[in-house]
């Protein structure tokens, strides 16, 4: 049987971008992206819903992803789908998150970069390892 892993996300920084390294010196950080979707509802009345979705970005794109994006910025988020496990006070608790692979910057440049510049970071892929440890 086939498998196949992928989402693809937009949405808004939830927070300023907090860079960390690993001991082997990759960067990572982990982002929250705020989701909007406005749907109608039978009694024809718009209803805002948003859903919050906790990313993980490696290396280059946790690198570009700090350096051009904050809080309320636009971004769309390519990666996969991952399950963390792990248990406190002898309880096991679970957190789907998306390990971000490709990261797409949206809304306007910063007026003071060349557009060469901005345009060779506009999209930003990654390879690195989603399990390095911190």
């Amino acid at each position: 049987m086939a498998n196949f892993n992928r989402c693809i996300l937009v949405g808004n920084l939830t927070r300023d971008i907090e860079l960390k390294h690993t001991p082997q010196g990759t960067a990572v950080t982990e982002i929250g992206l705020a989701i909007n979707e406005r749907r109608k509802t039978k009694d024809d009345e718009y209803v805002d819903e948003t859903t919050f979705v906790d990313v993980t970005l490696w290396g280059r794109t946790a690198e570009v992803a700090a350096e051009y994006l904050h809080k309320g910025s636009p971004a769309l988020i390519e990666g996969r789908l991952k399950l963390d496990t792990w248990e406190t006070d002898g309880q096991k608790r679970s957190k789907l998150r998306v390990v971000g692979e490709r990261l797409q910057l949206l809304g306007s440049p910063p007026s003071k970069r060349d557009d060469d510049e901005v345009s060779q970071a506009a999209t930003i892929g990654s390879n690195a390892d989603d399990d390095v440890p911190f």
